[in-house]
């Protein structure tokens, strides 16, 4: 895929005739420019074809490394979205998959970034919601109760995942936890 370039899938077409059954994620990725307009769930059958092109999505942008993600991440972007009341919201993505090397260079830059964090096994993802304050999302995912959820408030995202359910704050003040 090119810089700027979008992708949307031949079923995400479907989702506009009413199928309540149909799972559908629209994403922007922040690092690389790339759009995303898909349904990705029929039921409940994951459509390998959907995973494949979400995987691409969430490449390392770094190194192009892709990865088979955790598919429960998708239900809980989507989710996410619709109990904010933003079901077709266009979800920005700061940060997918990350190769071992990725997270170790973020990790020289910032003590923010855990040694065995879950984006090198495509099970994380960070994120924001244009029109959503991040405080308002990060209260959202926890109320989800689906993994673990990291508050990033200076930095203006929220992480979660398909870990444990844990929560944690990075550079908050202790009114901001």
């Amino acid at each position: 895929m090119l810089a700027g370039a979008s992708v949307q899938s031949s079923s995400a077409s479907r989702a506009d005739s009413g199928d309540a059954d149909l799972h559908r994620l629209r994403l922007y990725h922040t690092h690389t420019g790339e759009h995303i307009d898909i349904v990705y769930r029929r039921g409940d059958a994951f459509l390998p074809e959907a995973e494949e092109q979400l995987d691409h999505f969430l490449r390392d942008h770094r190194t192009g490394e892709v990865k088979h993600y955790d598919p429960r991440v998708f239900d809980i972007l989507s989710d996410l979205a619709a109990s904010l009341g933003h079901p077709s919201a266009e979800i920005q993505i700061i940060c997918g998959y990350r190769t071992s090397w990725s997270n170790e260079f973020l990790r020289a830059r910032s003590s923010g970034v855990a040694r065995s964090s879950l984006h090198m096994q495509a099970h994380a993802i960070d994120i924001r919601i244009p029109g959503v304050d991040t405080l308002t999302l990060r209260n959202a995912a926890l109320r989800l109760a689906r993994g673990g959820v990291g508050y990033y408030p200076r930095s203006g995202f929220v992480h979660v995942d398909t870990g444990r359910v844990r929560t944690w704050c990075y550079g908050c003040t202790s009114s901001q936890n």
